[in-house]
């Protein structure tokens, strides 16, 4: 897997990144409703691999603004996992069949941000950080499952026709 980075695609990546900060950022005061999984999904779909430096220039930029804590350690991995499913199954373009990979991921968050817990204070730690983070998955699948529904078509037709312009 060879990935060359040409200057358009630092211009497109760091606009992605830029637009993911600021999205973030401006839904912060909605509990665990974010429009990230999307924008990766779609990211994935019309940039393929050049997705991982926005997932990383986000994660950076985020630990920046916030505070490296341990819920940014989360935000190394768990994007990429989101990131790795949509290189999968990348050709579909089913609104239903995103929402759907978009709430199972909003759903198992939670799970997979209790992996370090597993680390710092052993299983005991990871299952009731999990579990008092289970309300919030739910509200994070709902959110996910309804804006990936609802934008996925429009956004989706917007990245592709600034694809197939800006990058030939």
């Amino acid at each position: 897997m060879k990935v060359s980075v040409k200057a358009k695609d630092i211009a497109v990546i760091g606009i992605m990144s830029a637009l993911l900060i600021t999205v973030q950022i401006a839904m912060s005061f909605l509990p665990n409703i974010e429009l990230i999984s999307l924008l990766i999904i779609l990211s994935t779909i019309t940039f393929g691999w050049k997705t991982l430096y926005i997932i990383y220039i986000f994660a950076f930029a985020e630990g920046a603004i916030f505070g490296f804590g341990t819920w940014w350690i989360c935000y190394l991995y768990v994007w990429t996992i989101l990131m790795l499913i949509t290189m999968i199954f990348r050709k579909n373009r089913s609104p239903f069949f995103w929402a759907m990979v978009a709430g199972a991921f909003g759903l198992s968050f939670g799970a997979l941000c209790s992996i370090p817990f597993l680390f710092i204070g052993g299983k005991a730690m990871a299952l009731s950080d999990y579990i008092k983070g289970i309300p919030f998955d739910v509200i994070h699948c709902i959110g996910n499952y309804v804006s990936v529904l609802v934008l996925f078509k429009p956004l989706y037709k917007l990245f592709d026709r600034l694809k197939r312009k800006e990058f030939r």
